[in-house]
């Protein structure tokens, strides 16, 4: 059975969380319930015909465990569907996403909620670094030397500079294409234009990126309303339908000792030729990409392990300006990682709202012309693993 998305809502990305000591205290499931409360009220149906809900689990800070089933009871909600919580790093919203399609896949329900909430801006930065470098390869072995996600990413960009011939410069123009977009887009965390000199200006994080080319830390909450094809064409509003999907997963946590060409993104790829055969699509009809780039390098990786663009050109594609979302391949036309922010477990879902936004037609000033499909991604590590969606806009 086929899956739409019909109605979504989301808080802006930022500063959320409430610090330890704070007198008053924002709670995860307050803020969760408003944000499914709009989308349900999005989607135009009452919350008695959802089915099953398949949620990101919170980061480690959380003190509410077993916040699905939690959640559900807060929502006052029964089904006979399944309500799940699921963690995959980077990917948690994905697999999120995935686990409430399952649902109406399966025939187990007709509507379905695919949530999470991620706060950790008031976690202070040495208990999150732990937590980061601990997801890190091994913990016996490589976290233990202190290598963080930036670090791999910028081993990225040095190999990708080496062997390409781009300049740092090149690759920052990402940063301002998507600030561009994020001037736009009222869910960014950070919205004010840069300029290329602002983003070279910046400190260094890991060499050769500085401040503006890696992720925020940021807060968010949000809800996707899914549904059966059925159900959606019967509602008569416009929705996406998922066209296609693909994963693939290399055997290899997030970094490995093996031999390999880390800038390949050989997971990205396979899983991006998955979706396209289920879809029956190439790069070429694509119309708008939102990618899972934590980094301005891993953009321009991503695009061309995808085939959208050529292998080498990525960086000049985007100083051009082909990538904007007024271009010939719009890609992170909701700001992407670095400037619409990045609550990582519910990151995957906020790229796909984005891309539900663009093909049915409601992304106000950063719409891309007649969007109708739309590609995202998720990953687990430096792309040791990929998940692709490919949407079509349908509006009756």
């Amino acid at each position: 059975m086929n899956v739409a998305i019909i109605g979504a809502a989301a808080t802006r990305v930022g500063k959320i969380q409430s610090p330890p000591d704070a007198e008053v205290q924002v709670l995860e499931q307050e803020v969760l319930a408003d944000v499914v409360i709009d989308a349900v009220a999005d989607a135009g149906i009452d919350h008695s015909v959802i089915g099953g809900m398949g949620f990101a689990m919170p980061r480690p800070y959380t003190l509410q465990k077993y916040f699905g089933t939690f959640m559900a009871s807060y929502l006052g909600i029964a089904m006979d569907g399944y309500v799940t919580e699921v963690l995959g790093n980077g990917m948690t919203g994905a697999f999120a996403f995935e686990h409430a399609a399952d649902n109406i896949r399966s025939g187990r329900a007709e509507v379905a909620l695919a949530l999470g909430v991620n706060f950790e801006t008031a976690t202070s930065a040495a208990e999150h670094m732990m937590s980061s470098m601990r997801a890190v390869g091994d913990v016996n072995f490589q976290a233990q030397f202190g290598i963080s996600p930036i670090a791999w990413y910028a081993m990225d960009a040095m190999r990708y500079m080496h062997e390409h011939g781009v300049t740092r410069a090149d690759i920052a123009t990402v940063a301002v294409k998507n600030r561009l977009h994020a001037s736009m887009n009222p869910v960014a965390q950070f919205q004010k234009a840069l300029t290329l000199d602002d983003v070279l200006a910046q400190r260094p994080i890991v060499e050769p990126l500085g401040l503006y080319e890696v992720p925020p830390r940021g807060d968010g909450a949000i809800c996707l309303v899914l549904a059966s094809e059925q159900f959606a064409k019967a509602s008569g509003r416009p929705y996406a339908l998922v066209r296609g999907h693909g994963f693939h997963h290399e055997g290899a946590h997030q970094i490995t000792s093996a031999p390999s060409d880390m800038i390949r993104l050989n997971a990205a790829r396979r899983a991006g030729a998955a979706a396209f055969e289920s879809a029956r699509l190439s790069p070429a009809d694509i119309d708008v990409s939102e990618l899972y780039a934590p980094c301005t390098i891993v953009e321009v990786l991503v695009t061309e392990a995808l085939g959208l663009i050529p292998t080498g050109e990525g960086a000049y594609w985007a100083r051009e300006g082909r990538t904007r979302f007024d271009g010939d391949i719009p890609v992170a036309t909701s700001g992407g990682l670095t400037s619409r922010g990045h609550p990582s477990y519910v990151t995957p879902l906020y790229s796909l709202l984005e891309s539900f936004e663009q093909v049915t037609g409601r992304a106000g000033s950063r719409q891309v012309p007649n969007a109708e499909l739309a590609l995202t991604t998720a990953e687990l590590g430096n792309y040791n693993a990929a998940m692709v969606h490919i949407l079509e806009g349908v509006r009756p």
